[in-house]
């Protein structure tokens, strides 16, 4: 129970000295006029961040293997059978450990009807995937050893 009651007396802390900091700043707006004007100017706020700035959209292929992989690949995720040598160790494990969930997604999206390429980023290249059954967004990047180093889907946007 004193550990709890620690823990909650720790958790309160923080909260009551940031409001006697803040009562401390308030300015007295009855005695000096120029307070007011000061009172009313907004207070500078924190500094506004942007997110980082990503790579450009490029309309050119990070890879030229990249559809014919991609077929193939979402052919064999279909059929059950990925052929996990074409994967780096790491898409490879990800791809074992996720199939049981992954496959009747997959299975539901019915034939693949269309295969377009979006463009690439980061060497990744994205694809719009229609399939009888659904629209999808697939991303797939290849190392130099020919190997797939990243794969994603998603409902397309």
């Amino acid at each position: 129970m004193k550990p709890l009651l620690l823990a909650a007396a720790l958790l309160l802390l923080p909260a009551a000295a940031h409001a006697q900091v803040a009562a401390g700043t308030v300015p007295n707006t009855f005695d000096d006029p120029a307070a007011r004007a000061r009172a009313a100017a907004p207070a500078p706020g924190p500094a506004v961040r942007t997110a980082p700035s990503q790579a450009p959209v490029s309309p050119e292929r990070a890879n030229e293997a990249s559809e014919e992989t991609l077929r193939t690949l979402i052919a064999e995720l279909q059929a059950g059978e990925p052929d996990y040598s074409r994967m780096t160790d790491a898409i490879a494990t990800a791809v074992r450990e996720q199939s049981a969930a992954m496959r009747p997604v997959i299975d539901g999206f019915g034939e693949l009807v269309m295969l377009d390429f979006v463009g690439s980023q980061n060497g990744i290249d994205v694809f719009n995937a229609t399939f009888a059954n659904a629209a999808t967004q697939w991303l797939i990047g290849i190392n130099p050893e020919g190997k797939v180093s990243a794969l994603l889907f998603r409902p397309a946007e």
